[in-house]
């Protein structure tokens, strides 16, 4: 076990009111693992990483570093580093001086130049951040927080502003290098896409409380209770009333066809594409279908929905799911 939180809370006081931003949080991430955190803004993601980071502390719990409490510990053994949204680049410095302020006064032009190489931005070392790209900073910042040798990795959104095109391509960088990394990688995200594909395992925080934490195709085709079904996916699971439970399925499980057991209204249409997602006013609620944008239904057309028995899920009325 690389970083451990155990039963971490947090609160804010803000103009006489208590805020709770983390609600008994505890999880652990073993070395050569990823964790991606994703959540709403205002879960709580990046107030657990300034507390795992040591930037905050806890009102109550700890976290353990090597199986080490990392409050007792000194900065340079608890080996924490953070990648936060915005580079925090040097802007008076080269990209090399900024690199090399992570060695802590250590002159080793050979370690610069690999970690530079190594993110993509080996031709950028005399530039200073303002002649970089968007997307080269945030290479940057990554490069400067592994130069420091970190046990534990921490990604705060770390490509949340760059443009959705960059976003991908600085993506692939991150996942690529983040993979041969030795320690744990915990990375925070409000990108569910980013979720599904950047960690071993993906936890949902919601209202400063984890819900749910598996592998990520596991959270998506089987979210532990209603909160997550309605959080997790864009569009997220459509959620039925059935009287005694709640009936879940996908977007992209629902079919529109004759014969189908649940019948209603098309009240609109929105395309993508390739695809459109069709929204149906039916007597159990809203049901949202994912299809081939070819041949969609009009708005007001009446249709049939069949929902496949393997695709449900069923949620009881206190909204937790059946064992799946």
């Amino acid at each position: 076990m690389a970083v451990a939180a155990c039963d971490l809370t947090k609160h804010f006081h803000l103009n006489g009111n208590r805020r709770t931003a983390l609600d008994g949080v505890s999880f652990s991430v073993r070395d050569r693992e990823r964790l991606v955190i994703l959540g709403p803004s205002g879960a709580g993601k990046t107030t657990l990483l300034r507390v795992i980071a040591g930037l905050e502390r806890a009102d109550r719990g700890a976290v353990l570093v090597d199986e080490r409490e990392a409050g007792s510990m000194p900065a340079e053994d608890r080996r924490v580093a953070i990648v936060f949204d915005r580079d925090g680049l040097f802007p008076h410095l080269t990209l090399r001086q900024n690199l090399a302020f992570a060695l802590r006064g250590e002159r080793n032009n050979d370690r610069i130049e690999a970690a530079a190489r190594d993110l993509g931005i080996g031709a950028h070392l005399q530039k200073r951040p303002g002649e970089l790209s968007a997307g080269e900073r945030q290479r940057a910042s990554l490069a400067r927080a592994m130069l420091s040798d970190p046990r534990v990795l921490l990604l705060d959104e770390p490509l949340s502003h760059l443009e959705p095109s960059l976003r991908s391509q600085v993506r692939r960088t991150f996942l690529a290098f983040s993979s041969s990394f030795g320690g744990a990688v915990i990375h925070v995200t409000h990108d569910h896409a980013e979720a599904l594909t950047a960690g071993d395992r993906l936890a949902v925080m919601i209202g400063g409380k984890i819900l749910q934490c598996d592998a990520p195709q596991r959270v998506y085709d089987y979210p532990a209770n209603t909160s997550v079904a309605r959080f997790f996916g864009t569009p997220p699971m459509n959620l039925l009333d059935d009287g005694m439970e709640t009936l879940g399925i996908r977007p992209e499980n629902v079919r529109l066809q004759n014969g189908g057991q649940l019948r209603g209204r098309v009240i609109a249409v929105e395309s993508t594409g390739a695809d459109a997602f069709v929204r149906v006013q039916t007597p159990r609620g809203e049901l949202i279908a994912r299809m081939p944008a070819a041949g969609v239904p009009e708005t007001g057309a009446e249709v049939a929905a069949t929902l496949p028995a393997e695709h449900v899920r069923r949620f009881d009325r206190t909204g937790v799911a059946a064992i799946a």
